[in-house]
């Protein structure tokens, strides 16, 4: 199915780790968003749990692993076109850890990456509602 005027909503989890008061951020390097500096994550493949989706999706753009608890928020990113129509709906579940190993560098859907401080984050042009979920989860 693809990702563009899907004929149903894509399964998907994002990833809030963090370290010494910094959350790591991808910038996205594909639609949609492109650019946008974002949680790492993606979809949920065929026979995978949310929870080994998160560390794989969190592994495959970062090249880090977090000691990752249970879920902390699922919310809808749908996007519209010009003319009202479904172009992107993803279910997102986050979930949220402290860094546990390895070393950062971009990866896989990744253009770049970098740990960001809360104060930092309303400089960047980021994905929809990503410095207040962040805000929210960081010391989690």
């Amino acid at each position: 199915m693809s990702r563009f005027y899907p004929d149903a909503p894509r399964i998907g989890v994002s990833v809030l780790c963090h370290r010494n008061g910094h959350a790591l951020l991808i910038k996205r390097g594909k639609d949609p968003y492109k650019d946008h500096w974002s949680l790492p994550g993606g979809l949920v493949e065929l026979g995978e749990t949310l929870a080994q989706a998160a560390e794989r999706e969190l592994l495959e753009e970062t090249g880090v692993k977090a000691n990752l608890g249970d879920p902390v928020e699922t919310f809808d990113s749908i996007q519209l076109d010009d003319d009202g129509r479904v172009l992107t709906h993803f279910i997102l579940t986050v979930f949220c850890g402290p860094f546990h190993s390895g070393v950062s560098v971009a990866g896989d859907d990744a253009a770049a990456i970098d740990w960001v401080h809360p104060d930092e984050l309303d400089a960047r042009m980021m994905t929809p509602d990503t410095p207040e979920r962040i805000r929210r989860h960081l010391h989690r």
